[in-house]
């Protein structure tokens, strides 16, 4: 799907077929764990008002997830794990309440060890989607061309671009967050992606054949 469309029909496509294009990973701790991060994570920060925090057990599983959809790096998972409980809590506590200033409230987050601006975004999302999106690799790459650079400053250029776009999209009784937009472009590539390289045994081996006779 192309960043630049206005086409809002074809963004709810893309939002409705995310839990689908999320299965289609085959990652089945996946599942839970996304639920864990988009179900029950916002209800237990939001409970906490009025001074709400996520606690260290929260952020590790919002790393796992984070990871488990993304790319993998373990050592990231470490560095969370080992963090001091009071230091989460109170760094995510200053951070959501520096909001809507979202570079404050990123920096507030990056004290932590094994916490960048990509799992910073994570959190704020979490906390407050209508302000913030998760600033995953897809989503990167499909709004600013590349998602190599994990800074401040290029996701805060990101999350112009989706908050943009998500009041582009706000049209004739229709809402969308600059989260909507993220699950939207997260889920047009992998979708994409899943289509082009099906997870079926039989389907890859039709593929090899197909291919196959097409070189001869």
């Amino acid at each position: 799907m192309d960043f630049a469309t206005s086409d809002v029909r074809l963004w709810k496509e893309a939002i409705s077929s995310y839990k689908t294009n999320l299965e289609s990973l085959n990652k089945p701790q996946l599942i839970q764990l996304d639920d864990l991060y988009r179900n029950k994570l916002p209800l237990q920060i939001h409970n906490r008002n009025p001074n709400p925090y996520i606690t260290k057990s929260e952020l590790t599983n919002l790393m796992h997830w984070k990871l488990t959809r993304g790319k993998w790096r373990p050592r990231l998972l470490n560095f969370v794990s080992s963090l001091d409980e009071t230091l989460v809590e109170s760094s995510s506590r200053k951070a959501f309440q520096s909001l809507p200033d979202i570079s404050k409230a990123v920096s507030e987050l990056t004290v932590l060890k094994g916490v960048g601006p990509a799992t910073a975004s994570a959190v704020l999302a979490a906390f407050a989607p209508d302000v913030v999106p998760f600033m995953s690799d897809e989503a990167m790459v499909a709004a600013l061309g590349s998602s190599k650079d994990y800074t401040l400053k290029a996701y805060l250029n990101f999350t112009i671009k989706l908050q943009s776009k998500a009041k582009e999209l706000s049209i004739e009784g229709e809402y969308f967050t600059p989260s909507d937009v993220e699950m939207a472009l997260w889920s047009s590539v992998v979708g994409s992606k899943a289509v082009a390289s099906p997870s079926d045994p039989d389907l890859k081996m039709n593929s090899k054949r197909k291919s196959g006779k097409r070189k001869r």
